[in-house]
């Protein structure tokens, strides 16, 4: 099972186990994206996140499909938030639950380093003296 969001709602790390869970498999990775209060030394704000969700969506579905395909995984669910965010939300989750752990921590991995590289969303980071716009792509 393959689940894919983009969303303004706040993302559930229970939920987004839960559409993973399976008594199958003998290992599931949930990686748990956070805005945090500073970047190289200054103070953020808040951030806020933009993405061109038809494209996003679509790219978001390839890393699902290629995990599942390259890691033999069971579920894989991939869920975004876009808008206005404060210290401490979640930006991303990723849960991946596959047979063995192993593979699970490497197709965790390898699906939020893709988003990064892939996926069209953009971030701006607010400051205490402005802000800027950053891809999320590094």
């Amino acid at each position: 099972m393959i689940s894919v969001k983009i969303s303004e709602e706040k993302i559930n790390p229970t939920n987004s186990y839960g559409e993973v869970t399976d008594p199958g498999v003998g290992g599931t990775v949930q990686f748990v994206g956070t805005v945090r209060n500073q970047t190289k030394g200054k103070k953020v704000l808040r951030l806020e996140f933009e993405a061109y969700e038809s494209m996003a969506i679509k790219e978001m579905n390839k890393i699902a499909e290629t995990i599942v395909a390259q890691w033999s995984a069971t579920h894989v669910s991939i869920h975004h938030r876009v808008g206005t965010l404060e210290i401490k939300d979640i930006a991303v989750i990723i849960s991946v639950a596959t047979p063995h752990r192993k593979v699970a921590f490497e197709a965790c991995q390898y699906a939020i380093n893709t988003l990064k590289e892939r996926v069209p969303i953009w971030k701006k980071e607010i400051f205490e003296d402005g802000e800027v716009w950053v891809a999320a792509h590094p």
